[in-house]
């Protein structure tokens, strides 16, 4: 068993205009007087992180890595979810998607995946300069607008996505396989690799890449109604990352999982801070635990109701209440005595 690490907090939700969330010195200090331990930065934020210049020097990187320390913090992973969006992107979304992409390869759908490419290329050489072991992304999407399927999907569509998907990804998959850094796909709606199936087309499709890993979130699975802790169960080699973050999900008589094209807040299935929804973090920590998954537990901070402010204030005592020093001993080892096979034997009357 293995003690998770924590409490930390993913900045991209916090991030603002305004002091003290417009500088990485900020947001550290931010962090740390909340209790805070780690923090998981977004790389699109040049502020925080200029991935550039994080991917040509050790120097930048170890000037970086030591202001993160002085506050008494470690960087838990870094982040490309938006551009590990970008490496693909069905037609169908190209005109929101390309709010995610600089100016230079929007309205160019080709351009923008090969530049998203190599941006998650660039942080996988940061991370490694940065001595993290995990990075946190999106996988995209060429087919999530096939996921309810009508008309009928054609035969062969879904295995050509995800060949596709692959192919894209696995320019990407060797070179962080080079830097010894796994490749946490955050298992999320919208994204091609949205629940345990998923998953397992894409393992395939990249004949089983070792640096294919996941970043685990609950949340999306109780929106898919998905057993969550059994998911740990069939997964737990391969949670390389860990967000906290809570959901409900309370079905009526006029809307489910879809939610009506309604707001989140009106939605049967919301996002929810930490404590205030229905995951039995519990139940996660302690099989986290019990498999010896090394990750952090990181607070994502996405809820319709609760401000920012207070999900942040509460979110670090929730997640140290939750971790669970793994024990080195067995609580009956007092009883214990030692034995030999003459004395075996008598036990059992051979």
């Amino acid at each position: 068993m293995k003690t998770i690490k924590g409490p930390a907090v993913f900045l991209a939700q916090f991030v603002d205009s305004k002091a003290p969330f417009n500088t990485l010195d900020g947001m550290c200090k931010w962090a740390a007087d909340l209790g805070y331990k780690g923090i998981q930065i977004p790389t699109w934020e040049s502020f925080l992180i200029d991935l550039d210049k994080a991917a040509e020097s050790q120097t930048y990187c170890d000037e970086l890595k030591g202001k993160v320390n002085s506050y008494g913090l470690e960087i838990t992973e870094l982040s490309t979810h938006l551009q590990g969006q970008l490496v693909a992107v069905n037609p169908a979304y190209d005109s929101m998607f390309d709010g995610f992409a600089p100016d230079a390869v929007k309205n160019n759908p080709k351009a923008r995946t090969e530049w998203a490419i190599e941006t998650v290329k660039k942080a996988g050489t940061a991370s490694n300069r940065l001595g993290l072991k995990s990075h946190a992304t999106f996988s995209g999407a060429l087919l999530w607008h096939t996921m309810y399927p009508w008309p009928q999907r054609p035969p062969g569509l879904v295995e050509l996505g995800f060949e596709e998907l692959a192919n894209r990804w696995m320019p990407i998959l060797n070179h962080f396989d080079e830097k010894g850094v796994d490749v946490c796909y955050e298992i999320h709606p919208g994204e091609d690799l949205h629940d345990g199936v998923s998953f397992e087309r894409f393992l395939a499709a990249t004949n089983n890449h070792k640096r294919v890993n996941m970043l685990y979130d609950p949340s999306h699975f109780v929106l898919q109604n998905l057993d969550y802790l059994t998911y740990i169960d069939h997964y737990h080699s391969f949670i390389k990352a860990f967000h906290v973050k809570d959901a409900e999900f309370n079905p009526t008589g006029k809307q489910g999982v879809y939610g009506g094209y309604s707001d989140w807040i009106d939605r049967a299935g919301r996002f929810r801070s930490p404590g205030d929804g229905q995951v039995d973090f519990s139940g996660i920590f302690s099989k986290l635990t019990q498999y010896g998954c090394d990750v952090w537990a990181v607070m994502e901070w996405e809820c319709c109701m609760k401000s920012p402010e207070q999900g942040a204030r509460e979110g670090a005592p929730f997640i140290k209440k939750h971790i669970i020093e793994a024990t080195q001993k067995t609580f009956d080892d007092f009883a214990g005595r030692d034995t030999d096979k003459d004395a075996l034997k008598g036990i059992l009357g051979i």
